[in-house]
């Protein structure tokens, strides 16, 4: 099978392809003929390793102890997903391993194949296994793209061992693929390329160019934050600088005038969404000002909308401040409002000033808790009805038969409590809101703690 899918990890400088031969009998001249398909070929490719060792950033599968590298030593190699973001290895990864285990390589794109290329596929992989007695790693690229009729399609050759899938994917396998294809398949995290693993991958460009980048260090560090962890993209952004006068030495602000960061990856209805809006959450109530303005901003950078953040941090007010600082939820409303009124950028302020609000304010669930307590009560309890002394009494005969009867009015006590009963008379008292000792909820319980007093002492 032809070896030319897309490299997303590098290793050392694969060697220059022979010159192609010219048709129709011509001949080159002079005694030597320029490398047009090493100069046209992307240092991502030139750069893509030969061997499972030279992949980096991806040790807790391919190290010593990796579970790729025991699954390789005990030639047993299953079905596999391989999930990760772009640039970290996924289809080098899947080259390599049939490479190791003697597999026949076929790759197709969910992107471009329909049914029509997966019949053709494993026919072709049966027809093999037939001829040869050796299995066919398909290597399946975006296959979260697939729809589940589609990935239904997979599961008799995969049970048979007519191939071996290999399946990448960007997106979270629990929400993109099926139940019956996850359970004849391992799901294997691939991680994002941390500094030192792009830092190996600058090393080993410079060493194929022969040269060093012209960079400072600050210009060194800004390139790699710069790939945001995608080893590809930060191989582009070198062959773009490999281009520049040798000359000219590049800091963070000349790179910046050169060379486009990577726009940060987030999906505003996928897992990334919902990672992120779970991190700013947890947070605030976690009382971390500093990490909840990060995780704000990091939204607002990738195209959220600030009105869903603003209804999220509406219900933190709720849910997570509650009676502790009362003012918080007002606060979240008018955030809200001046958001509508300024528009962006001028509304994002009065956000940010919500989200240190609430990390700062005193955090109590406790209106939660006995929301949902109440809700569980009620559905036990039926239809059982008010006491007849809170009855409304609006007729004679509503009277005569008792309702309103004994009602005292609380502003004519004393304490201004009256301490009467105003759950059903078929039911026990339960106590729902347990207020905590934080913020104004302190002496919300105080009164609590001298109301029950009075109530105790009005009992027979």
């Amino acid at each position: 099978m032809r070896d030319d899918g897309n490299a997303d990890l590098f290793g050392t400088p694969a060697p220059r392809p022979e010159p192609v031969p010219q048709q129709n009998g011509a001949r080159h001249q002079g005694t030597s003929s320029p490398d047009v398909s090493h100069l046209t070929q992307p240092l991502a490719d030139r750069l893509r390793p030969r061997a499972l060792s030279e992949v980096v950033g991806q040790d807790h599968l391919l190290g010593p102890s990796g579970l790729l590298s025991q699954m390789l030593r005990r030639n047993t190699l299953p079905s596999l997903i391989l999930w990760g973001g772009p640039g970290c290895g996924k289809t080098t990864i899947a080259r390599l391993l049939a490479r190791e285990a003697r597999l026949r390589f076929e790759q197709i794109s969910a992107v471009f194949s329909g049914v029509a290329e997966l019949k053709k596929a494993f026919e072709a992989a049966s027809r093999f296994q037939q001829e040869t007695g050796r299995g066919t790693l398909l290597f399946v690229d975006e296959i979260h793209r697939f729809n589940r009729a589609q990935q239904d399609g997979f599961l008799p050759y995969v049970e048979r061992g007519t191939v071996i899938l290999i399946g990448a994917t960007t997106e979270n396998p629990s929400f993109a693929l099926n139940g019956a294809l996850l359970s004849r398949c391992q799901v294997l995290v691939l991680n994002r390329l941390d500094d030192t693993g792009l830092e190996k991958l600058l090393q080993r460009a410079e060493q194929e160019a022969g040269r060093a980048l012209p960079l400072t260090e600050d210009g060194r560090a800004a390139l790699r934050a710069m790939a945001d962890g995608d080893g590809r993209y930060l191989l582009n952004l070198v062959e773009q600088i490999q281009a520049l006068p040798e000359n000219e030495r590049l800091d963070t602000a000349g790179l910046a005038t050169v060379v486009a960061r990577r726009a940060a990856l987030y999906d505003k209805d996928r897992e990334e969404h919902y990672n992120l809006i779970s991190a700013l959450h947890k947070s605030l109530r976690g009382s971390d000002p500093d990490a909840g303005l990060y995780w704000f901003a990091r939204m607002l950078e990738g195209g959220e909308d600030p009105r869903y953040i603003a209804r999220r941090l509406t219900r933190f007010a709720a849910e997570d401040v509650g009676m502790a600082d009362p003012s918080a939820l007002p606060l979240a409303v008018a955030a809200w409002e001046t958001f509508e009124r300024l528009g962006s950028p001028e509304g994002e302020l009065a956000l940010a000033q919500l989200v240190v609000h609430l990390a700062t304010a005193p955090k109590s669930n406790a209106v939660y808790r006995a929301y949902n307590q109440a809700r569980k009560l009620a559905r036990e309890t039926g239809s059982l009805g008010p006491p007849h002394h809170i009855r409304n009494a609006p007729t004679k005969l509503m009277k005569n038969i008792g309702y309103g009867k004994g009602y005292e009015y609380d502003h004519d006590t004393e304490e201004g409590f009256s301490g009467q009963n105003y759950f059903p008379d078929e039911m026990e008292r339960v106590a729902l809101y347990q207020p905590t000792d934080r913020g104004q909820e302190r002496e919300i319980r105080k009164n609590l703690d001298r109301q029950a007093a009075i109530r105790a002492s009005r009992r027979p």
